[in-house]
């Protein structure tokens, strides 16, 4: 198996999210070659992989002289079978540990790759699995997403370095945006958008032929799970494109009708990422695409319109805007406000006047 790879399924979140989903191998080899410099005498961590069907595992494997890795380590959840989609149904899982090729032919032969029971079942919660982690330098891996909050916590309580593959929803959970704002999280550099599933009958509205890929004689669909909202790379790794000014061009300043100010929070509204004015010292209200090229040493992230939204019933009659969690509103001009989608607000470190 080389062209999927396994984000382990836990059964509870399996059912009830569906977030059983493999990344390919093309958009973990798309993502890492900007990483490569992190990773010289390392050990890395794939905690959310079936590791003999792996594409994280593989890419590893494949790559570890290259990388100049010490260690790969891999472990699954429920899971001892070689199926990529398999049941969860073992109470024992494994882990496999590959140190380099030994005998000079440069590939991971199974001989050099060491298969190893755990106690129990493989969940990345458990003891022995956090004492896995804590040898790990990296970690790398495409967590169920249901619970990406807990995923994530874990990662930053026991301090390691990782990339690792998250829904957008996920930046407006308060706890995935806390550590964005304080630069401890930041989004990497490409967007893993194509996943593959194997249960045709449970998305059939997924599957065609057209997407249908054949892997050593089973069918899978290649799918767009965002319907609307992006799928990132989520990381702690420094990266170039973290340290590149976005191109800024309009002006605030003669153009103030473009920018209408919110009706719940004193900053402006700025609807595309493109159209940031140069010249303005305030807040403003940006999309959260805007993280795609967020970079801490040009601007400041202050906070969300779900962080920093003054509830409406403060400032207009009911009915006339629609209610909801906190978000910015701005003023029709006909005694009626229009709701926004989350906003992120920021500020301008490097104004030109």
């Amino acid at each position: 198996m080389t062209e999927i790879a396994k984000n382990t399924n836990f059964n509870k979140a399996s059912k009830a999210k569906n977030d059983e989903f493999y990344t390919q191998l093309s958009d973990i080899e798309r993502e890492l070659k900007h990483y490569k410099k992190h990773f010289k005498d390392k050990v890395v961590y794939c905690n959310c992989d079936d590791p003999r069907v792996s594409n994280f595992f593989h890419f590893f494997s494949y790559n570890f002289e290259k990388l100049g890795l010490k260690k790969l380590i891999a472990t699954c959840y429920k899971n001892k079978s070689m199926d990529l989609f398999s049941e969860n149904n073992s109470e024992q899982a494994i882990y496999l540990v590959y140190e380099g090729d030994k005998n000079g032919n440069m590939v991971p032969d199974p001989a050099e790759i060491g298969i190893k029971e755990l106690k129990g079942d493989g969940d990345f919660r458990s003891k022995e699995c956090i004492e896995l982690l804590k040898q790990a330098d990296i970690v790398v891996t495409n967590p169920p997403f249901s619970l990406f909050r807990e995923y994530v916590a874990q990662l930053l309580e026991y301090d390691k370095k990782f990339l690792i593959i998250g829904n957008g929803n996920s930046i407006t959970y308060k706890e995935i945006f806390k550590n964005i704002q304080d630069n401890k999280i930041w989004l990497g550099v490409t967007k893993p958008q194509l996943f593959l599933i194997d249960n045709k009958e449970k998305f059939a509205k997924y599957c065609s032929d057209a997407n249908k890929h054949v892997v050593e004689g089973k069918e899978y669909w290649a799918v767009n799970i965002s319907v609307g909202t992006p799928t990132y790379w989520f990381t702690n790794l420094d990266m170039s494109k973290r340290h590149e000014d976005i191109i800024l061009y309009k002006n605030y300043y003669g153009n103030e009708e473009e920018y209408p100010k919110y009706a719940n929070y004193d900053a402006i509204e700025v609807g595309k990422v493109k159209d940031i004015p140069v010249d303005y010292e305030g807040e403003m209200g940006v999309p959260i695409t805007f993280l795609d090229k967020y970079n801490p040493e040009q601007f400041v992230i202050i906070g969300s319109s779900i962080t920093l939204g003054v509830p409406m019933s403060k400032f207009a009659e009911k009915g006339t805007y629609s209610a909801g969690g906190p978000r910015f509103y701005l003023d029709n001009g006909d005694g009626t406000f229009k709701r926004l989608y989350d906003r992120i607000v920021i500020k301008n470190k490097k104004v030109q006047k």
